[in-house]
């Protein structure tokens, strides 16, 4: 660990005492009493996509090196899980125990069986090659939404986009097409989860720096957009309270009403995404740069 990472997670809970002077006290409350962010390891490139498994591990990619991690929760150790990986950004367990990933390196959307047996779920729309999908959400009837943002990526050899726009798709369970269920001039859709009713999806256009929700019909439609937060977000998660978890500079959290009320301050230039992990669902998992931290929660995750 360097040493401005070692002075900064010194000083981490000085911060929330801080907080708690100005009269924040409720705030603070989602954090688990006397908890430290703590560096889990500082070993890759740069970390993406983390989605917990039935056992609270955690999954998380290191896109540059091709390569999807496990973060043992037993224990508190990173090992390879899979490499290559197709260049996986976005990951999310369905209830099967299958791990979806938004494998970049040819803008497909993969199962990843609990084999690691690999099915290239979908490679294209309308005959034309995705962006490349970035995130992932499952509904609780097993459909799939993702977000379809353009990022130029270094081992394309393609430079521009074959899609018109840069939508958001739902794929319905059992079927092999998706279908257009965001298409509204976003400028790079990435961010996005739902809440565990089925009722609730929020969405980043992290390119406008914005987030919306949207009401979702019964039939995976979106229908009632409305401006969520005034910032854009890599990654998202929500906890059991409803509370949003937006991410980029540190972690911010919202309430269902859209009101800040907390800011996760992390030691990297860029916090790239969040979710839940743990046998409790109460740690904070949080990829950021070269680096990955944990956090204990008053607060837990709502994926089981």
């Amino acid at each position: 660990m360097n040493y401005s990472k070692q002075l900064f997670l010194g000083l981490w809970g000085l911060s929330l005492v801080s907080l708690s002077c100005e009269g924040q006290k409720k705030v603070d409350d989602i954090v688990a009493k006397g908890a430290e962010l703590t560096l889990v390891s500082d070993t890759f490139e740069f970390t993406e996509g983390p989605a917990m498994d039935k056992s609270g591990d955690v999954y998380f990619t290191d896109q540059p090196n091709d390569r999807i991690v496990k973060w043992s929760a037993s224990d508190n150790t990173v090992t390879d899980y899979m490499k290559p990986a197709g260049r996986a950004n976005g990951l999310y367990f369905d209830d099967e125990g299958s791990l979806l990933a938004a494998a970049d390196e040819k803008n497909e959307l993969w199962r990843i069986a609990t084999d690691k047996k690999v099915t290239v779920v979908i490679d294209n729309f309308e005959k034309k090659k995705l962006n490349g999908p970035n995130d992932i959400w499952v509904d609780q009837k097993e459909g799939v939404y993702f977000t379809d943002p353009f990022y130029k990526r270094s081992w394309w050899q393609h430079t521009e986009p074959e899609q018109s726009a840069r939508r958001v798709y739902y794929l319905a369970a059992n079927t092999s097409e998706p279908r257009v269920v965001i298409d509204d001039n976003y400028e790079q859709p990435n961010g996005i989860i739902g809440t565990p009713d089925g009722k609730t999806l929020y969405v980043s256009d992290n390119g406008a720096k914005k987030t919306y929700v949207y009401d979702i019909s019964k039939n995976g439609d979106l229908t009632n957009k409305k401006l969520f937060a005034d910032m854009g977000s890599d990654g998202m998660t929500v906890d059991h309270l409803g509370n949003v978890y937006l991410t980029g500079d540190g972690v911010t959290v919202f309430n269902k009403k859209g009101e800040q009320i907390k800011h996760i301050p992390v030691p990297e230039n860029w916090t790239a995404n969040v979710t839940f992990g743990g046998p409790k669902q109460n740690i904070l998992f949080i990829t950021a740069m070269d680096s990955v931290y944990t956090l204990e929660m008053n607060v837990h995750g709502v994926r089981y």
